[in-house]
């Protein structure tokens, strides 16, 4: 169904095209807009990011042959002077009812709609009428107290939300951040990035959209964090992650490990005798703390580190293991299972 903005909203101006221009002319236009207006293209323009939604909607619209009917039929009657005229027999073009019988499949003219005005003999809309703020309150999800500019007015009007991006490191989201935004009008807003904010999450800040009218409260700004990867943490939930390297000697022997943590201090890890690689070590509480929440944990993932080169002494204590553990088949249980079922 229509929306009531459609009214003051030029989807042509906004494409760049006529009112007469075909599919192909939209769809080449739309195209051309949304390359250059896309988010990924204009990181943190939120001038643009609002045009290329608006674009967005305008193409919606106009390509849908359907909708588009309606759009054109909408907006010719707040076009070329007077609203409406009569409709009647000798009456101007335009009227109610060619207005209205074109937007739902009748005849320019016609009598398949019928409109008078409030307030006629036996109530609102005249015995046996409909009138056009009832007919216009259905059309848009309106009670029947008027419609906009055709009935009792809608009152001061919120101001419109707006889209923003910010891009944070990964320490920085998970301590929490200030980060200075820009409004489409050019304010400067300081805004607070709680802690623990992960990627892709959205932030809303009320009243820092666009304004609204006078004495109605302005929209608000929603801003999309982007968190930049680092080279050592991961992020699972509200655990930290981090694959710490050890040598077979300190696997197979156990271990004492510093594990570093995000707050650029380490913590010591028992690592037991005989741990395999890829086995988790978790350190309660050092993982990513939210408002609200516990905090998450640090999980250290084993890596047993092979050298990529070996000494002439190294080479013999290896071979003197193998040798020591020649019985041993770590790849028995293996066979034995993959021979199941």
């Amino acid at each position: 169904m229509a929306s009531q903005d459609w009214l003051n909203k030029d989807f042509y101006a906004l494409l760049g095209v006529s009112k007469d221009a075909s599919e192909s002319e939209i769809k080449k236009a739309y195209r051309k807009l949304a390359k250059t207006l896309h988010p990924d293209r204009n990181s943190g323009d939120s001038a643009k990011e609002l045009r290329f939604k608006e674009v967005g909607e305008a193409y919606s619209v106009l390509s849908d042959p359907e909708q588009r009917k309606q759009y054109d039929a909408i907006r010719s009657m707040t076009q070329g002077g007077a609203l409406f005229t009569s409709g009647g027999r000798g009456g101007g073009a335009g009227g109610f009812e060619d207005v209205f019988s074109t937007m739902f499949g009748g005849g320019g003219g016609g009598p398949n709609v019928r409109f008078t005005t409030r307030g006629a003999p036996g109530g609102p809309g005249g015995p046996g009428g409909a009138s056009l703020e009832d007919l216009l309150g259905g059309m848009f999800g309106g009670g029947g107290a008027g419609y906009g500019g055709y009935g009792a007015s809608r009152g001061p009007q919120r101001g419109a939300d707006v889209e923003a991006t910010t891009r944070l490191g990964f320490r920085q989201a998970v301590a929490g951040e200030t980060v200075q935004l820009r409004s489409p009008e050019g304010r400067v807003i300081t805004a607070r990035i709680p802690p623990g904010v992960r990627n892709g999450q959205r932030i809303r800040l009320p009243g820092k959209g666009r304004p609204g009218d006078e004495g109605a409260p302005a929209g608000d700004m929603v801003v999309t964090v982007q968190v930049e990867p680092h080279p050592v943490f991961g992020r699972d939930g509200d655990n930290l992650t981090v694959t710490v390297p050890v040598t077979f000697a300190e696997a197979a022997l156990g271990s004492t490990l510093e594990v570093p943590t995000l707050d650029g201090s380490s913590v010591k890890v028992k690592l037991p005798a005989g741990t395999p690689s890829g086995r988790v070590l978790r350190v309660k509480g050092r993982g990513v703390a939210r408002k609200g929440k516990p905090a998450g944990d640090l999980l250290a993932k084993v890596e047993v580190a092979v050298p990529q080169r070996l000494s002439d002494e190294a080479r013999e204590a290896v071979e003197a293991f193998q040798k020591a553990t020649s019985t041993e088949d770590p790849r028995a249980d293996l066979r034995a299972k993959a021979t199941e079922g």
